[in-house]
């Protein structure tokens, strides 16, 4: 081989091993964290996205997701992605409060009615400037998911009047937003990880719980809470959240598609939550006894004021408040 040929060889074979190297370098398994269980709309989300994401990129791009808290609790799956050992989480909004107070504005008691007016809530300036302050703890925020309403599960008794909670033992997601409130109700609000919920009711532990349909569903927890009060007196979004470095890693090409695909999953997992809404109530109607006071809004006053004095002058709160009850107004 002469030595024209020789050189030539060479080059081609470099040239498909630099090929060859840049595709394994673009190459990316991102780690998905959740807390919800495998039935919950938000796991079957993560999971059609990490689906559809393989699709989108031939594989280059993947996404493993660990639900039912396999990483730890919210607060630690967040800590892991500031730290980069977990590349994205979509933690309950409530879990975000404890680094961005503003986020409190979406648990303003009986503001949303249901989960199609949370969505509405979503597109709402002030809804898009909590994800964007996120940016600062170098935190992206990408959209929210939404789990549904939430209502007060107990062990034996409904909830009529705000002497039902007194002394009760209520499981919440410890955040002030929800301490406040129950505070005022006289309760004793109880932080218990959402996947200890099921033992500790029937156990005694707890008296009750504050939940959404899909995971009180989804954990059986109408096997050990017989009275559900539809309260509807919080909406309850999860945040889709990515670290920063984690998403500059990616190349452009894979920004975009992962941004394709977000959107429509997004969008689908919202249109499944207002189905799975009227699926859920419908199951536990059969399952458990099941009650609808009028006029809770009132009842919970109190309640209500002592979230509003705590909450009600920070700007962004404000503003949201405001934006949608513009909404309700349309």
């Amino acid at each position: 081989m002469n030595c024209r040929v020789l050189s030539s060889a060479l080059a081609g074979i470099a040239l498909a091993v630099a090929s060859f190297s840049n595709g394994a370098a673009e190459a990316r398994d991102l780690r998905l964290g959740l807390i919800t269980p495998p039935s919950h709309v938000v796991t079957l989300a993560a999971n059609r996205f990490a689906e559809k994401i393989a699709e989108e990129t031939g594989g280059q791009l993947t996404v493993s997701v660990f639900p039912s808290g396999q990483l730890g609790s919210e607060a630690d799956m967040l800590q892991q992605m500031q730290s980069g050992l977990l590349d994205m989480t979509w933690p309950s909004v409530a879990a975000v409060t404890a680094r961005q107070p503003t986020f409190n504005a979406w648990f303003t008691p009986f503001l949303i009615d249901n989960v199609e007016m949370a969505v509405q809530a979503a597109d709402t300036e002030a809804a898009k400037e909590m994800l964007e302050s996120l940016g600062e703890l170098g935190i992206l925020g990408k959209g929210y998911v939404f789990a549904g309403q939430r209502h007060i599960l107990m062990r034996s008794q409904p909830i009529t009047a705000v002497a039902d909670l007194r002394n009760q033992k209520i499981r919440i997601t410890p955040f002030r937003a929800t301490q406040i409130w129950y505070q005022a109700l006289g309760a004793i609000p109880t932080p218990v990880s959402l996947t200890d919920v099921y033992q500790s009711l029937q156990s005694g532990l707890l008296d009750g719980v504050d939940i959404d349909l899909d995971a009180l569903t989804g954990f059986s927890l109408q096997d050990v809470g017989k009275q559900l009060t539809l309260t509807n007196h919080m909406a309850w979004p999860l945040a889709v959240l990515m670290g920063q470095e984690a998403w500059e890693d990616l190349s452009a090409e894979h920004q975009a598609a992962f941004s394709r695909v977000l959107d429509e999953v997004l969008e689908w997992a919202k249109q499944e939550q207002v189905a799975r809404e009227v699926q859920n109530r419908e199951r536990l109607l059969a399952a458990i006894d099941v009650s609808e006071p009028e006029g809770l809004e009132d009842t919970f006053s109190e309640a209500n004021a002592a979230f509003q004095k705590e909450f009600g002058d920070i700007d962004v709160v404000k503003r949201f408040q405001e934006q949608v009850r513009g909404l309700r107004a349309q």
